[in-house]
């Protein structure tokens, strides 16, 4: 197996070719629960009252649940198809394991 580069932050080496507007799309959307975790560390420091940090943690988290429903979109549509064509359905289990994991 080749050596990897992400496998430091818990990745494998396997790799999914996105599109361009997908990945801007994407990271758009990162940067901006990105922005919302900060506003709620600021808030925890600035001793905020706890209904408004947990309406922004929520907030947070329904925002990285969409971003995780492009990601599975875009791996049900291209990854998953694409694998079950060529006759790997092992593939079907691996995205079972995931979403007992992630969801």
């Amino acid at each position: 197996m080749d050596s990897c580069d992400n496998r430091a932050e818990g990745c494998s080496c396997k790799k999914t070719e996105r599109p361009d507007e997908l990945k801007r799309s994407l990271d758009g959307r990162l940067a901006r629960i990105e922005g919302q975790v900060r506003g709620i560390r600021k808030m925890i420091e600035a001793d905020a009252y706890c209904d408004d940090v947990m309406t922004q943690i929520a907030a947070a988290r329904g925002a990285l649940g969409k971003a995780s429903l492009v990601v599975l979109e875009h791996h049900l549509k291209h990854c998953l198809i694409d694998h079950v064509r060529a006759g790997d359905d092992g593939i079907v289990d691996e995205l079972l394991d995931s979403l007992a994991k992630n969801f």
